[in-house]
């Protein structure tokens, strides 16, 4: 069977950010969505909190994060991009944990720090950080299918570790 991806969702949140700081949305929100336009070459989309969750100082209507979906033309210049410019790019990368495709195929992974993509300049970074990527195939797959569809499209998995002979 021929599998392809439907699409990549690329998102990010920020609740300790946007509780920590008084002007987050004057100064911090606008930078993080610049940033992830420059990344993905499109626009992101708010996401508001649903509840009000006290403990983190979280208000029902509070934008918590944002969400960009690529499809297409945008969707492939962006998986080469990650594959081929980014992942190298993190410090003590090792692969992505296989444990990361979930019962439909999908395979979701994360980068900690924005600055690894390299549209973004790091003097003129002040806010720092994580994405989340999620890659979505068109068929539901089981995971061994799954695997063997990202590790033919480029993605690097982690190398299981040997154990050691004569130890319990």
């Amino acid at each position: 069977m021929n599998y392809s991806l439907e699409k990549i969702v690329v998102s990010t949140s920020f609740g300790k950010l946007a509780t920590g700081t008084a002007d987050f949305n004057d100064k911090g929100l606008p930078e993080i969505k610049d940033a992830l336009a420059a990344i993905t070459g499109q626009a992101s989309q708010e996401r508001k909190a649903r509840i009000s969750i006290s403990g983190f100082k979280i208000r029902e209507g509070m934008i918590i994060g944002l969400k960009i979906t690529l499809r297409r033309k945008k969707m492939q210049q962006f998986i080469e991009k990650v594959i081929n410019i980014v992942l190298p790019r993190i410090r003590d990368f090792r692969g992505i944990s296989k444990n990361s495709i979930d019962q439909q195929g999908s395979l979701t992974f994360g980068v900690r720090e924005h600055i690894v993509f390299p549209e973004i300049i790091l003097e003129k970074a002040k806010v720092s950080f994580g994405i989340e990527m999620t890659l979505v195939p068109k068929q539901v797959m089981k995971k061994a299918q799954a695997l063997e569809f990202y590790t033919k499209l480029g993605i690097p998995f982690e190398k299981e570790a040997k154990e050691k002979k004569g130890k319990k």
